[in-house]
């Protein structure tokens, strides 16, 4: 059923003076070189939980074809960000053989910057709870998963109204397995690749979750994500629940406060 927000009237009514769009539209911009004009791929749909899945997979699956290694689950996150936008006028630009993409809107912008980047804080209404989780994990999620992968994240004002979100992988380097000995470590010296540290925050954003949809957000094996899973479990940083899925366990919270720490 779609949420109230996404009925038509309701959005009419609601949303604030200038922002958003009844039938919300995104222009995919794919540039082969800067030499060059880019492609321009449009997408748009009245129902915005399929809008958001139209905008992370086709910028997903033109990142890998271009050669991209930026995760699913970081461009997911930030796409579903605009929505406090209220969907204003969004342009997704793809650079650097898709291993930096911009994320851009014309909505009210984003005031404290360092702030977002902060598990917990979030501008999220009640309508738009229905649609994402609107808890403030957001920006700190993607952020911690693409400094895994080597990458950065960046948040900027747009030219006149708005924010840039700007996801950027070194080009041609290849993901390191295991986490320099002197980073990243709890009391009992225990270091975490960065797989088992993106299945780690997976478990954190998607609640009690199973090796399927690991493997799914992550684009690995269901062998590999069970293996994590199990490792983790083993170090105690998830428990398993009921239904044989793993959530957060106090350890593991205190490893994510840790690594949020000490990347600030």
């Amino acid at each position: 059923m779609r949420s109230p927000l996404f009925s038509r009237q309701r959005t009419l009514d609601d949303r604030p003076e200038d922002h958003g769009e009844t039938n919300p539209s995104v222009r995919l911009a794919i540039y082969d070189s800067l030499t060059s004009i880019p492609r321009v791929v449009e997408l748009s749909s009245d129902d915005y939980r399929e809008f958001i899945d139209l905008m992370s997979n086709k910028t997903y699956e033109l990142s890998q074809t271009k050669g991209g290694r930026i995760p699913y689950t970081v461009i997911r996150e930030v796409v579903e960000n605009l929505i406090h936008a209220y969907f204003s006028e969004p342009v997704i630009t793809i650079l650097d053989e898709g291993n930096t993409i911009r994320i851009a809107d014309q909505g009210p912008g984003v005031t404290d910057k360092e702030r977002a980047f902060a598990p917990g804080f979030t501008t999220a209404s009640k309508d738009m709870k229905q649609i994402i989780r609107g808890v403030g994990s957001g920006l700190p999620v993607a952020s911690e998963m693409l400094k895994c992968e080597g990458g950065t994240i960046t948040l900027e004002d747009n030219l006149d109204k708005g924010v840039v979100v700007t996801l950027r992988l070194p080009a041609g380097a290849v993901k390191e397995e295991v986490a320099a000995p002197s980073e990243e470590k709890q009391q009992d010296g225990l270091v975490l690749t960065d797989k088992q540290k993106n299945v780690l925050f997976l478990v954190t954003e998607l609640g009690p979750v199973g090796p399927s949809r690991i493997a799914e957000e992550l684009g690995t094996s269901l062998s590999s994500a069970y293996r994590a899973l199990t490792f983790l479990e083993e170090q105690g940083f998830v428990k398993a629940t009921s239904q044989g899925k793993r959530s957060l366990s106090k350890k593991g919270m205190e490893y994510l406060e840790f690594l949020t720490a000490g990347s600030s």
